[in-house]
């Protein structure tokens, strides 16, 4: 793109990525929020006080640094949530630990030890731990031919045909005909409930030992280890060095700010990252950043709209939204399982990680994220002293 169209390219790549990242794994969010204990209307409040942070974050953060910096919402902390399943105290509980993983993140940021211990944290378990937690989801494709095998089979033949031809909108056309069946099945949608802008829900937290355990911690581990730490590698790989301990501690306040209002956690962005910082975005490195701030904008367009999408969500089979959710997420298992599993000497260790999560078994209270990567820590240091030996 040349001439007097140059302008309108970060602004076009920017409202892509930005329906991409929202259309692509908004499904999860929701499907976390709830398993966590929200109800309908603190599950909207909690996509809107995502949607909006990860908007203002990202306009932030790019205007500043006039560097590309795409913002998202932590997809592997939602699926860890829908997982995890609720807590005593209900949803407030998790909003407490919700604050305290927005809190780590601030630290990891200010705290450069902090920082350095979380990057120390071995690649092949946080990937593993990430695997385990993303499986259960991933059978919900599965599941759902099972249970409703039509409508099932005809997201998934979307999904598939598109993913052959039109890759980035392979998601999101499957979620149009998971709605589209939705209609057919359910009828007009009543939407003269919805409120034409979401209103915002606050929802008072609690603390809990449990709740840290087994939602804050591996929350925060998730967040970092597979959201901030990459997003910075992506942009590095465009050329762009930023610090990452300002950017971590800025995601971490808007982490803070949206929590009250439902939002588990907001982080840099890997795959939006790559459509804004790269060449399709602008043939000049210095004037990509417009395709951030693109996205940021039409990320608060979404979150003060997000009752609309709850009702499409609502007319829906659930089955058939995990199933889109599950198809969104087969891209990122694949990816973690093979990194997990990538170096000989710690494959044992990773494959432990993952079977532990994966089992979904909890002890004391304390979902089997945490334990798995507990396991697999133990046996890796074993291997290890044995190793030395």
């Amino acid at each position: 793109m040349s001439g007097r169209f140059a302008g309108l390219q970060p602004v076009s790549a920017g409202f892509l990525a930005a329906i991409v990242g929202f259309a692509s794994s908004f499904a999860i969010v929701i499907q976390g929020l709830t398993a966590a204990g929200a109800s309908p209307a603190e599950a909207t409040s909690g996509l809107m006080a995502l949607s909006i942070s990860m908007g203002l974050c990202a306009i932030v953060a790019s205007v500043a640094t006039k560097i590309p910096v795409s913002i998202a919402w932590s997809t592997p902390g939602a699926a860890l949530l829908a997982t995890a399943g609720p807590l005593e105290g209900g949803f407030s509980a998790a909003v407490g630990a919700f604050l305290v993983c927005g809190a780590l993140i601030v630290l990891a940021g200010l705290i450069k030890p902090f920082g350095r211990a979380v990057a120390a944290i071995p690649a092949p378990l946080a990937n593993a731990m990430l695997a385990g937690v993303l499986f259960g989801l991933c059978l919900a494709p599965v599941r759902a031919v099972a249970e409703l095998p039509y409508s099932a089979l005809a997201i998934i033949a979307v999904w598939a045909i598109a993913l052959g031809f039109f890759r980035l909108f392979a998601v999101p056309l499957a979620m149009v005909m998971t709605f589209a069946i939705g209609l057919w099945s359910s009828g007009p949608i009543d939407l003269s409930n919805v409120q034409p802008i979401t209103e915002p829900v606050w929802i008072a937290p609690s603390f809990s030992l449990e709740a840290l355990i087994s939602i804050a911690l591996p929350l925060f581990i998730v967040t970092m280890a597979s959201q901030n730490i990459p997003g910075v590698a992506v942009l590095s790989a465009y050329g762009y060095h930023p610090k990452s301990g300002p950017l971590f501690t800025l995601s971490g306040v808007f982490s803070v700010l949206s929590a009250p209002f439902g939002g588990h956690a907001v982080n840099l962005a890997a795959i939006t990252a790559a459509m804004c910082a790269g060449e399709d975005a602008h043939k000049d490195p210095a004037k990509r950043y417009w395709a951030a701030v693109t996205a940021g904008a039409v990320y608060i367009l979404f979150g003060l709209f997000a009752g609309l999408v709850m009702a499409f969500v609502a007319a829906t089979p659930t089955i058939l939204i995990e199933a889109v959710a599950g198809l969104a997420l087969l891209g990122a298992f694949t990816f973690s399982i093979s990194e997990a599993t990538k170096a000989p000497a710690d494959r044992d260790s990773a494959i432990i990680t993952f079977m532990v999560t994966a089992s979904g078994v909890s002890f004391l209270g304390v979902s089997g994220a945490f334990w798995g990567l507990l396991a697999g820590g133990a046996f890796m240091a074993l291997s290890r002293t044995k190793t030395a030996k």
